[in-house]
């Protein structure tokens, strides 16, 4: 079904020149959706919720899907610089969800890790945010849900290259 303000619960985009109607539409929910998704952090429910800001969450879900990895492996699978990474990551040692350990065969490098305890945190927050994300979507069936993710990753992924595209390119001229 295309989109219309007469078919959608959120607020209408303001109206726009002809031809430009869907990609404003598009860019407004999307916008709107940031501010949401900012706004609740997206923390989930329970205990658990509003309790791991999103760098940490994206940070200890990649170490455990993944598996220990260096510094510079974690920022280029996660599209950010090191940097970027070894100062997100420095909470996460302090506090003990994530273990930094050299690297077996160049005992200069550093190998990062989720500890147990990360792990264990890692699941408390997952399981609240499942739980919202079913509250969210409660009135959706399996297939809406599934085609939601789906667009939602293809989304993600032409904004990932997009934005490797613009770096690649280099500061405008």
């Amino acid at each position: 079904m295309p989109f219309s303000p007469a078919n959608s619960d959120l607020p209408a985009a303001p109206e726009a020149p002809a031809g430009a109607g869907l990609l404003d539409a598009l860019q407004h929910q999307v916008a709107v959706f940031a501010r949401r998704a900012e706004q609740t952090r997206l923390g989930g429910v329970g205990q658990a919720r509003n309790s791991m800001d999103r760098a940490a969450y994206l940070l200890l879900n990649r170490l455990d899907l993944e598996g220990p990895m260096g510094v510079k492996a974690l920022a280029c699978g996660m599209g950010i610089d090191s940097s970027t990474v070894t100062r997100q990551v420095a909470p996460l040692v302090d506090s003990g969800l994530v273990k930094r350990t050299s690297h077996p065969e160049d005992g200069r490098a550093v190998v990062l890790a989720l500890s147990p305890r990360g792990l264990a945190r890692l699941e408390e927050v997952r399981s609240s945010r499942r739980e919202l994300m079913a509250r969210v979507t409660e009135g959706w069936n399996e297939a809406e849900r599934e085609s939601f993710t789906q667009l939602l990753t293809r989304f993600n992924l032409s904004l990932s290259e997009l934005m490797a595209a613009v770096a690649e390119a280099g500061p405008a001229s």
